[in-house]
């Protein structure tokens, strides 16, 4: 998926492409993730979407990041129970987090070797293994 902005009608087209509907906060919504590469948390996608006006609330806003999520407009990535960010979904790659600064940091997925995964329960196939690599300053 290309990310660049978008007119109303590209993102209402791209949202029914995701069987999703085409409200006026959704399209607002796609449009702030969409514009560029990054990771936002809600708070953020709020904070772009209302600019100082209100437009969508808190609610509209996870409800719609989470729709969004389960179609795979974009991805979600969550790197502790209290802290989520999402990004365009794109191509694959895995995430350092920085605890003390709180910044997400893309890095290609054909690095990590992952050599076995835990068995399935039957009935479930493996849809993707996304990598989080948790770092904090320390002593060297």
């Amino acid at each position: 998926m290309e990310l660049h902005p978008r007119t109303t009608t590209e993102l209402a087209n791209l949202l029914r492409d995701h069987d999703i509907t085409a409200t006026l906060q959704r399209v607002e919504i796609a449009r702030t993730m969409l514009a560029k590469k990054q990771h936002v948390s809600a708070e953020q996608v709020m904070n772009k979407v209302n600019k100082g006006r209100y437009i969508v609330s808190k609610a509209t806003v996870y409800n719609t990041l989470r729709l969004f999520a389960n179609r795979g407009l974009i991805k979600e990535v969550i790197v502790d129970p209290s802290k989520v960010f999402y990004e365009p979904a794109s191509t694959n790659h895995h995430h350092i987090f920085n605890i003390d600064t709180g910044e997400l940091i893309d890095f290609e997925a054909d690095l990590p070797q992952i050599q076995t995964i835990p068995e399935v329960p039957q009935g479930y196939n493996v849809v993707g293994i996304d990598v989080t690599v948790r770092v904090r300053a320390g002593a060297a």
